[in-house]
Order: structure tokens, then sequence, then C-alpha cells
């Protein structure tokens, strides 16, 4: 009887996966000589997908061809070691594997009896990330799509359980007292949005001032507490961070939670840049306090060198995200299940979630947490060896000093006159880009334009940080 249905054969199904691993493996010839970044116009590439719905199915052998030639080999090229903008990892083999296989049995982590293996490997994977920071005790956590996710939903968390006694969650935020943010005026842009979509608005939002360390000033905090007070205002939350994106500046974090406890608010921690590196005795005194949060984000498509995309929020157990996400509803009732499964419906805002916990629990238990630690931490040496270069030379700037594994400079040419660098910077940024074989972009510290170089990434060495410098000076000379 002929079926009726999308399937391949077995055969040509395997021929299909073989053309396919055959394009993997292409990505990995000769990583530290590609191009981090392949410079075309962006109606060019917009031209290569321009097309109405199509009616009629392509052969599979040019559908491959189209994807290697127009996706595959033009990708930013964060699998190599040659990736320094934003905060950019490059996945690991085995998670490639994961995400294949998580595909092929395509579970939906809303409810335990959708997915249990992958949930009962969901809850382990959010216990391991709290042994990974010294969270204690049998925690509460969701993995999520990313950091500002975390963000999001460890704020949400906050705003529904500090409020419960309102009934918030019913009666939404119609004639509540204004109430307080705080965080310094380092802290990511996820938490601006978090703030707007809660409806608390940005402007109550205080963005606290820094030190010159840029990590946030204790005493302004507690100022501005005092005056939020007195206005009429109440305090509800601190932000602290524990690695900020721009320097990797982490905040006194057990200050933070003093002050949080003196004024009964919300301690949250914004760990999805720096949080997971608490687990390195090399630094892990820089974080006491993190364990004492009401909350955490994480983020594993960083530290933990995962593809995309893959955070994580933390809190001090399930009960509490229950509360804050619950939601009863009859086509999701548990009445007649087992009272031990957990439904992860039950405790975060998605019904339908994908198999994000396979692809980190795969990677701790093939390469082990004492080799992602010594990743880790070659990452931070890295950045080190990047700020020596960087001071030993008569041709570059230190603009911070590293703390995790960012580092800031300016590239002067020997010029003294400081406008003369920035506008010198301000060309070398698209310039770098341009020219594609390293990929880094700027940011602002105190106002001032500065090269921001971001090394997570196992596959770097000592000899990728020489070549982002002599690129920099290569491409500086045609200016």
């Amino acid at each position: 009887m002929e079926r009726n249905d999308l399937d391949y054969t077995i055969a040509a199904f395997a021929k299909l996966l073989d053309k396919s691993k055959a394009l993997v493996l292409d990505q990995f010839q000769d990583l530290d000589n590609k191009n981090a970044y392949h410079d075309y116009p962006q109606n060019e590439v917009e031209s290569w997908f321009a097309e109405s719905l199509p009616e009629e199915g392509m052969p599979d052998d040019a559908l491959l061809q189209k994807v290697k030639t127009h996706i595959l080999d033009k990708a930013t090229g964060n699998l190599g070691p040659h990736m320094y903008a934003y905060v950019t990892a490059g996945g690991t083999q085995i998670s490639i594997i994961a995400e294949q296989l998580a595909a092929t049995i395509n579970q939906n982590i809303g409810k335990w009896h959708l997915a249990p293996s992958i949930s009962e490997i969901e809850k382990r994977v959010v216990q391991w990330a709290a042994e990974m920071i010294d969270y204690p005790g049998q925690v509460g956590g969701v993995l999520v799509s990313g950091g500002s996710a975390a963000n999001l939903a460890g704020l949400t968390v906050a705003r529904n359980i500090f409020f419960e006694k309102l009934n918030i969650r019913k009666n939404g935020l119609f004639g509540v007292k204004p109430f307080t943010v705080y965080a310094s005026k380092e802290v990511h842009g996820c938490v601006d949005k978090s703030l707007e979509q809660l409806g608390i608005g940005t402007n109550q939002l205080r963005k606290i001032k820094t030190q010159e360390d840029f990590t946030i000033n204790l005493e302004a905090l507690k100022q501005q507490i005092e005056q939020d007070i007195k206005d009429g205002f109440q305090p509800f939350c601190v932000v602290g961070n524990a690695g900020t994106v721009n320097t990797g500046a982490i905040d006194d974090l057990e200050a933070l939670h003093q002050i949080c406890e003196s004024y009964k608010m919300w301690f949250h921690v914004d760990g999805a840049y720096g949080g997971v590196v608490a687990m390195l005795e090399s630094v892990k005194a820089k974080y006491k306090g993190i364990e004492k949060a009401d909350s955490v984000a994480l983020d594993f498509h960083k530290w933990l060198y995962q593809p995309f995309e893959l955070g994580c929020v933390i809190v001090k157990n399930w009960e509490t995200l229950r509360r804050a996400y619950f939601k009863k509803a009859s086509y999701l009732d548990t009445q007649l299940e087992e009272a031990s499964r957990l439904d992860f419906n039950e405790h975060y805002f998605q019904l339908s979630r994908n198999a994000k916990a396979l692809k980190v629990w795969m990677s701790i238990k093939s390469y082990g947490m004492k080799a992602l630690r010594a990743m880790i931490q070659k990452d931070i040496d890295l950045t080190n060896y990047l700020c020596d270069q960087v001071n030993q030379s008569e041709d570059f700037t230190l603009k911070s000093q590293a703390n995790l594994a960012v580092a800031c400079f300016q590239y002067t040419a020997k010029l003294e006159d400081q406008e003369q660098i920035i506008h010198l910077n301000q060309r070398l940024i698209p310039a770098l880009e341009k020219d594609g074989r390293v990929f880094i972009t700027g940011t602002k510290l105190n106002g001032e334009l500065v090269l921001r170089a971001c090394i997570i990434n196992h596959r770097k060495q000592k000899s990728s940080i020489d070549y982002l410098l002599q690129v920099i000076r290569d491409v500086a000379a045609t200016l």
C-alpha cells in the first residue's frame, strides 16, 4: 500500500544525512585561516532569498548546495578563533550532535509526560547550574532562550512574588504605589526592556553611577534608595552585575545583598555574561554574595560554549516559580497524573518548549567540568595576555582592566590628540568588518569610543591574540 507522508525511505534519508554531515565537517576545516566576517551588501544578501512562496519542492542536492553557498559559507565566523564581537562563543561539537538528536525526537518540554527524560535532564541541568555558583539547596529553575529572557524571567518572578499580597497577577499595577529598581549604569539593556515589558517602566529604573572599576557605587545606591523613600516610591529590587558586558565588572554582590536585606528588597543577579565563572577558584572570591540572591540569570551559550540559544534562570525553590507562573487550565490538568512529576508549563510562561537541556547535559557528561573549567580559565588568561600585549605596545592603549574575558582598548597609531584617536577608531571598526579577517566591534566607556574584544571561545590560542593585533595594525595602515 502506498504511503502518504513526507518521509524519505530509510536509505534515502541516510544518504541525505551523510551529505549534511559532510557540510558540517567542512565548517571545521582550516578554521584558523577562515575569515570571521564576509562583507556583502544587505541588498545582495536579500537577493539570495528573494522569491515568492514556492509551490513545488527542489531537488535535495540543489537545496543543500544553496545552503552551503549562501548560508554556511557566508556565515559570520562564530566557530573560529577570530570572533571578538559581542559575547559569542564557538559552540561544541558534541552539542551539534545533541541538537540533531533533540530535533529527531521533537519533544515538547511543557509537560512531563510529553518528554519524561528531557524534563528530568532539565531539572538536573538547573541543579548543576546552582552547583556551579554555589547556590544552595534544591533550587528551581528553567532553561530559556538567553540572558535577556533569563533576566526577564527573574524580574517577573520578583514582581509577582514581592507583590503577592497585593494579588498583582490578577489586579495588575493599577493603583499600586510606584516601585523602583536599581542597577549600575553598566547594566545590560535587557533590564530596561524587561521593566518595559513588566509595566514597571524605565522611569522607575535608577541607574547608579559606577566607580573607576565600573562596579556600582554603593554609597550612591543607598542615597538614591533613601531619596526615593522620601519621594514616596517603594524600593523594590536591586540588580547586581556578575560581569558586565562592557568590561566584565563584578559588583560587590555581598554588599548589595546586605542593602537588600536592610531595605527588604528583592535581590536579582544578572550573571548572564559572567555568572558561571564563579566556579573558578581563581576568581570565586569576587562572586561572594551571588549565592544569597533571590534570583540569578545565567547564559550557557556564553561560558559553557553552547550553541545558540540557551539561558537559565534559577531561584531558591520550585514553589517560587509556581507561585509566579501557574495558571490552571483543564487541558493541562494533572489530577490523574503521578504527583511527583514536574510540569515546566506550571513554572514558566511558555507551554511549548524545545529540548534545550540535552546539549548542556551531553556537553557536561562528555567533556566533564574539569575540562570546561580549564577552557574558561584559558579564556581569562588569554584576555590578560591581550591586555599585557596592549600595555607593552606603543600604538595601543588599554582602556579597561579585564575582570573576566573582555578587554577594551584603542588603537592610537602613536597619536597624542584624543580626538584624532577617536576619529581613527571610528573609521577602523567598519574597515575591520570590511576586511573580514577578524570580527571586532566597539563600545563606549565614560562616553569614549573604544575597541572591545570579547574572548569566549575554547578554540582561541595566544596566536589568535597576536593575529588580532596584527590585523588591526594592517587595516589601520590603509586608512
